[in-house]
């Protein structure tokens, strides 16, 4: 039985820098503040999910969980029992969930010790005018140590489809028509490599992109247009040192037509439009990340 996950629903970060993240992604990112205490901060995007991004002051920068939309509570009890049935230790069980915006769900860790939140039934919010703020949780791009075991599991387990290779360096997972919402990147270590924010359309991306220049937050790498996933992006560098993306227009897949690509890893292709150039060695080495002292490294 395949499990029905239907969309990425939020990322929630370790930071090391919590107070002046809470201020970044709550002012220049374009973020709202939804819910706050001293230590955690949940900011929503322009669309109907209660929030997109959680917060979380630490001794380190790293993923606390990655949630993800089921569409019932009977898919998200059916995928507990699914997963259980494979032998893979639950978390938690199918329960009402306790944190900002409620719900329905469970929590299951990857073979690299990252969380991962099923839900269903999260409270909703009215959507605001987007402009050029950020409208979605676009994709989430994870270091692994082990690309094959990685993809395998998440495609194996959770039913992702790959969509792309980025030659055996990066592979693309997507859950709907997205061309993904979950790449993993060859790596020394596990850490999160970036964190991408749709916004509405190519002018929505230059307008925040001046949004962003306007309060001196220039890009790390960008703008410019990748050809997996054929997304324009802009990396910049967080308060705490994570990487966040602006990116719109990226490739929506014909489930009935795909066949996965291996593009060449050449500047052409990571940069079709020649404007961002090369990475830098600063942007690359933020986008390495710290290895996460969670990890299960077996």
């Amino acid at each position: 039985m395949a499990i029905d996950i239907r969309h990425l629903r939020r990322i929630s970060l370790h930071t090391t820098e919590f107070e002046e993240s809470v201020d970044y992604y709550g002012g220049p990112w374009g973020l709202e503040i939804v819910d706050q205490s001293p230590t955690s901060a949940c900011l929503r995007a322009t669309g109907p999910e209660h929030h997109c991004l959680e917060l979380h002051a630490s001794g380190y920068n790293g993923i606390e969980h990655i949630g993800f939309g089921l569409p019932s509570m009977a898919a998200v009890e059916e995928a507990a029992d699914e997963i259980d049935g494979q032998g893979i230790q639950l978390l938690s069980t199918p329960a009402d969930l306790a944190g900002p915006g409620g719900g329905y769900g469970f929590r299951l860790a990857d073979p690299e010790g990252r969380v991962i939140e099923l839900s269903t039934m999260v409270e909703a919010v009215a959507p605001r005018s987007a402009g050029s703020s950020p409208t979605t949780l676009s994709h989430v791009v994870l270091n692994t140590v082990d690309i094959d075991a990685a993809h395998q599991w998440w495609c194996g387990v959770l039913g992702f489809r790959v969509s792309d290779w980025s030659e055996h360096q990066m592979v693309f997972l997507r859950c709907n028509t997205n061309h993904h919402s979950i790449a993993f990147n060859q790596a020394e270590w596990t850490s999160v490599n970036h964190i991408a924010y749709e916004v509405a359309s190519l002018d929505a991306f230059m307008i925040s992109l001046g949004r962003l220049r306007h309060d001196d937050h220039t890009p790390g790498w960008g703008p410019g247009r990748h050809e997996p996933g054929h997304n324009a992006f802009a990396y910049f560098v967080d308060p705490a040192g994570l990487v966040p993306e602006v990116t719109t227009d990226l490739e929506q897949v014909d489930e009935s037509l795909w066949v996965p690509r291996v593009w060449r890893r050449i500047p052409e292709l990571s940069d079709l439009w020649g404007t961002a150039g090369a990475p830098s060695p600063d942007i690359r080495g933020y986008m390495a990340g710290t290895p996460d002292p969670t990890a299960d490294r077996r």
